[in-house]
């Protein structure tokens, strides 16, 4: 057995189809021409996907900090196409939701996906997509759930303390 990497080892291939995408989905966006930018066009889209989530919540699930995200939550607020909502349940916090002027921004931006997407599983028959769709979901699931177990164990830690 041989202890060198293999770039073609499931996780390489994960990581370096995943840096591509995110690349490739970015020239989509910035080349567009649709006045926003890449961070900016998945902010939205997210915001859209998770409607009246924490700003923490958004940023988690794009895996950014939350002020990078509150630098594009302000410029989508500054062209109406998000608003902050007080969250009932906690004065402090605020919930994302996106406004009817950010309709047509998201239908622009899907457009681009479903293009670049179309692109990417070129010679993929539907039912080999379908598949690997599902396989990808159960992996994030696993992926959440030792996430999940990795910050139990150190909250547990820390309460320790």
């Amino acid at each position: 057995m041989s202890f060198r990497p293999d770039p073609d080892a499931l996780g390489f291939v994960l990581l370096d189809v995943s840096r591509m995408l995110r690349h490739a989905f970015e020239r989509c966006i910035a080349t567009a021409g649709l006045g926003v930018t890449p961070g900016e066009a998945r902010a939205l889209v997210h915001v859209a996907a998770l409607e009246g989530s924490r700003q923490h919540d958004i940023a988690h699930r794009m895996g950014i900090e939350p002020m990078t995200l509150s630098v594009y939550l302000d410029r989508l607020q500054s062209l109406g196409f998000i608003e902050r909502r007080p969250d009932p349940g906690d004065r402090r916090a605020k919930l994302i939701f996106t406004t009817g002027a950010a309709d047509a921004l998201i239908r622009a931006v899907r457009v681009e996906q479903v293009e670049l997407m179309a692109q990417v599983t070129q010679g993929i028959a539907p039912e080999e997509k379908e598949r690997l769709r599902d396989q990808l979901k159960r992996m994030r699931g696993n992926l959440a759930a030792i996430e999940e177990d990795q910050r139990a164990i150190s909250h547990s830690r820390e309460t320790a303390r």
